[in-house]
């Protein structure tokens, strides 16, 4: 859990900070060069960077249970993944979604099923504390609806303890309430191979006979509150899903076959190639195991392919091994080109121009896309975060991509530019602000059904997806002025989306300390002066959570509870580099709190030229999932250290 620390830096600290770096400049174009080279170094011949993106130990223990859904076991790979679970074991017993957070019931459920699988003994002690935790906490039952579906599918529980999501939700008109339309891409994705497994109750072939009872505090079969009554509106949501029970063996035959073909068909249009449907791990098992299910045979070219997906996430070392969540290319690529631009665009021009001649072959035109819903007239031009997912290009990755190639000075990179930004502008919801995927996806009460008890259905405008939108559209819009109307209602929503204490929220980094970066680079992009209120606020807020140690660190328990903002038990590299790059977009690069940063990161970079930071600071949905991307202590430090070694250039 969370232990509070001083936050407060000592100015005379951090002013004798300042003159170690002015004594030892050298040191600071040395630490620069080595981060350089070693970035250089990890590049791919093709142009693009990909790091490792590792995930909590919710999609590494899926895996296992994949393998003994269909009854396909690869007991090495199995034995590899085991090792990697022990080692994250909590000191209370259970698996937390962080570093360093509390134990959380879901993802320790299906840890425990898979070490289970894998052959460890529940007399174990490792066992023995995880199983005490998951009692401790109710038992299995209050797992989330994904974990209970999956024991569901392993007849653990009885399907009366998931909810009732008939296929033939894929029937539904537009204008009901609820439609696939109406809710976010990865939601999308996930859900429609998962209507076919549910409506057909799925069941493993779980050849070793694995149960776990014992997780369950009361038998599955005599629980009688596996949906807790939280809201006015979720209690009506549990009482349509009664009525849907309740008049499900009375659907048609036939409209069941059609629900299904269309499920089925919209899917396989989606599958992605070896990158898997939506790019997303458990949308990938998910069809897998639905193609499966519905009797294609493992020799089909769907179903090799999505396990070839599927299997492509692994990352397998002498040891141990885990599965990938997805893999984030096209971000890597546009983030350490932004980096090695600041470094020396001149220096760097190889490599530079191998990775856009890369971007430029990844953007997307007209390729059919869930997007075009909402726009169906809007021309396309967006990337993907990963090597591909033509029906989903992020709005975030293709505001970074298009700013970093406005930003390179390097030739033939105008029409991605403009294509890149008309698709943005048309992107725009009514707010101002800009979602990751779709335009204005806020139908918020759809967070009250049953299903949706992870939070994460929609995909709502957030600021530091918005902030990235207007960075780009500033950076062009000096020469063209018909991006202005969309920069204003940008800055607008920004304005009105910052927090009381100044900061912003980061959706899809952790957490203050990433939103209030990515709006301060925003906005050093605009025309609004530097002592504007939404620049000083901001600034006050960063400086007042910086640490003694003149690092900057951030829990994700920030996103559980705001008191947390800016807080950590230690400070982190990219985190650091987040609130220094913020610092100094706001004109702050010869204050004592940037000095003392840049000092931090100066005596924790690692002799090979990069920094170790082994925390998840990055959502992939707040409060439930959990990330650490391998690159960001590779690129976002050097990033800072060469903008600050530019800003001192300046006097």
């Amino acid at each position: 859990m969370f232990t509070e620390a001083t936050t407060s830096i000592n100015i005379s600290r951090a002013s004798s900070s300042s003159t170690a770096i002015n004594s030892h400049a050298f040191d600071l174009d040395k630490a620069i060069s080595k981060a350089r080279d070693k970035l250089l170094s990890l590049q791919d011949k093709e142009g693009f960077w990909v790091f490792e993106l590792e995930a909590d130990c919710t999609i590494s223990a899926e895996y296992i249970m994949m393998m003994h859904y269909i009854g396909e076991i690869d007991e090495s790979l199995q034995a590899k993944i085991a090792n990697y679970l022990r080692a994250r074991q909590s000191e209370e017993g259970g698996y937390p979604l962080f570093t360093g957070g509390p134990s959380e019931i879901s993802c320790s459920v299906k840890v425990y099923y898979a070490l289970k699988m894998a052959g460890d003994s529940i007399d174990s002690y490792h066992m023995t504390r995880l199983r005490n935790y998951i009692l401790s906490q109710g038992g299995a039952a209050k797992a989330n609806v994904f974990t209970r579906i999956a024991l569901a599918t392993f007849k653990q529980l009885p399907w009366r303890g998931v909810p009732y999501i008939p296929v033939e939700i894929m029937l539904l008109p537009k204008w009901f309430p609820f439609h696939l339309d109406k809710v976010s891409y990865w939601s999308r994705t996930v859900m429609v191979p998962l209507l076919i497994l549910c409506t057909l109750k799925a069941s493993a072939k779980n050849p070793d006979n694995i149960d776990v009872l014992e997780l369950f505090v009361t038998h599955p079969d005599k629980e009688k509150h596996y949906f807790p009554q939280r809201t006015l509106l979720n209690k009506i949501f549990l009482g349509l899903d009664a009525m849907g029970r309740i008049a499900g063996p009375f659907i048609p035959k036939k409209m069941r076959e059609l629900a299904i073909e269309k499920a089925k068909d919209w899917f396989i249009e989606r599958l992605n190639g070896e990158d898997g449907l939506g790019g997303i791990f458990p949308a990938m098992v998910n069809s897998y195991e639905a193609m499966l299910l519905l009797g294609l045979p493992k020799d089909h070219e769907h179903v090799i392919m999505a396990r070839k997906a599927i299997d492509k996430l692994l990352i397998i070392n002498e040891q141990d091994a885990y599965c990938q969540p997805c893999l984030s290319p096209v971000w890597d690529t546009a983030l350490a080109a932004l980096a090695l631009q600041e470094v020396d665009k001149i220096a760097n021009h190889k490599s530079l121009a191998d990775a856009y001649s890369w971007l430029k072959s990844k953007q997307l035109s007209n390729e059919p896309g869930d997007w075009q819903v909402s726009r169906p007239y809007l021309e396309g031009g967006g990337w993907a975060f990963q090597f591909n997912n033509p029906h989903y290009p992020d709005v975030d990755d293709t505001a970074v991509v298009a700013f970093a190639m406005a930003n390179s000075n390097l030739p033939d990179l105008e029409e991605s530019i403009h294509r890149a930004l008309r698709w943005i502008t048309g992107m725009q919801s009514k707010n101002g602000g800009f979602g990751a995927f779709d335009v204005d996806n806020t139908h918020y009460y759809l967070n009250e059904i049953p299903f949706a008890d992870h939070g994460a259905l929609l995909d709502p405008p957030t600021a530091d997806v918005s902030a990235r939108c207007a960075m780009l559209m500033a950076r062009v819009a000096s020469t063209h002025a018909e991006y202005l109307p969309a920069l204003e209602r940008t800055l607008a929503y920004l304005r009105n989306e910052q927090e009381k204490n100044g900061s912003w929220f980061g959706r899809w980094g952790t957490n203050y300390i990433y939103g209030t970066w990515s709006v301060l680079f925003g906005l050093e992009q605009t025309a609004i002066p530097k002592n504007d209120p939404v620049y000083t606020r901001a600034v006050k807020w960063l400086k007042s959570v910086q640490r003694e140690d003149g690092g900057w660190g951030e829990d994700n328990y920030s996103y559980h509870d705001i008191s947390h903002s800016g807080k950590y038990r230690f400070s982190t590299a990219f985190q650091t580099a987040w609130a220094l790059l913020g610092l100094m977009a706001a004109g702050e690069a010869q204050s004592p709190e940037v000095k003392a940063g840049i000092y931090f990161l100066l005596r924790s970079q690692q002799a090979d030229g990069v920094w170790n930071d082994k925390c998840y600071t990055a959502p992939g949905f707040p409060k439930v999932f959990y990330l650490k991307y391998h690159g960001y202590d590779k690129y976002f430090p050097l990033w800072a250290l060469a903008r600050y070694r530019n800003e001192l250039n300046k006097k």
